[in-house]
């Protein structure tokens, strides 16, 4: 992916500037915590274990970048139309198309066992707060989450301009990780709010499956996959069944693979398998 962005000018710049504005936020929003006595936003070991878990997830993606690189160069090259940026409704529809993609790249890391080997990385810390957002996993290139985009490309958007927007995208839900946030009114119909991402990470049983939306909740709404966090009862996160979690960057990068690695284990046959991989987590 990196091959894409080569030449691009102050891109450097803005690779360091993202992550030092983001690690700021995030002392700014732990001293908060830690001002406040007693509040639990933040655990010193579990973001030590996301810190980690972020320079190594940028460690592989340089490592497997070509796994991502080729095959979107190569559906850009059987391109159906050339689409330039030169216009309002071209942003626009690159937009609500890649909202519209990645609703549903997001909604099958959750309801796909092999996606959400991946993705389960993402939901293992306890806390909610701004160092969640950086815990991701390590494999999505390997797990294939980048072809749900390739339609795109295939319509005739620059990969540049593909992967512009899903940065967007992932920088707006940054924010949405913040530990303390007021609610948005009348925005909360239309726009994915810290309020909205509290009940996607939430691991109460009305809560699991919710609230897939990037910068947008429109998709969940038309879906049926919105929820209100439930008012009789607080908001728990962590993965459901977890045990203890752990603390060990490694063993929380590839813990949903091991888990998927135990459950493909026995003997069984191949539809059997097949059905795991592909079945819900």
């Amino acid at each position: 992916m990196n091959a894409l962005f080569a030449g691009i000018p102050g891109l450097g710049e803005l690779r360091w500037l993202i992550p030092a504005v983001a690690f700021s936020l995030m002392a700014l929003e732990a001293l908060n915590a830690w001002l406040r006595h007693g509040d639990p936003a933040y655990d010193a070991g579990e973001t030590a274990a996301s810190l980690a878990i972020a320079v190594g997830g940028k460690v592989v993606q340089a490592l497997t970048a070509v796994v991502v690189t080729v095959p979107m160069l190569l559906v850009y090259e059987q391109r159906l139309f050339d689409i330039p940026l030169d216009s309002v409704w071209a942003l626009a529809g690159l937009f609500l198309g890649l909202e519209l993609l990645y609703y549903w790249q997001h909604r099958a890391s959750h309801e796909i066992a092999w996606f959400w080997a991946t993705h389960s990385v993402h939901h293992s810390a306890t806390r909610f707060n701004l160092s969640a957002a950086i815990r991701l996993g390590w494999t999505s290139g390997i797990s294939g989450h980048f072809l749900f985009y390739l339609p795109l490309l295939l319509l005739g958007f620059h990969p540049l301009a593909v992967l512009a927007m899903l940065g967007i995208n992932l920088l707006y839900q940054f924010f949405l990780h913040a530990a303390r946030a007021p609610r948005l009114g009348l925005l909360e119909w239309v726009l994915n709010t810290p309020a909205h991402h509290r009940v996607h990470h939430a691991s109460n049983a009305a809560c699991l499956d919710r609230n897939y939306g990037g910068v947008v909740i429109v998709w969940d709404r038309l879906f049926g996959t919105f929820a209100e966090a439930p008012r009789d009862e607080p908001l728990r996160f962590g993965l459901v069944g977890d045990g203890a979690p752990s603390r060990n960057p490694l063993r929380i990068a590839f813990g949903g693979w091991i888990g998927l690695w135990r459950r493909l284990r026995p003997p069984a046959p191949l539809g059997t398998r097949l059905g795991i991989l592909v079945g819900r987590p």
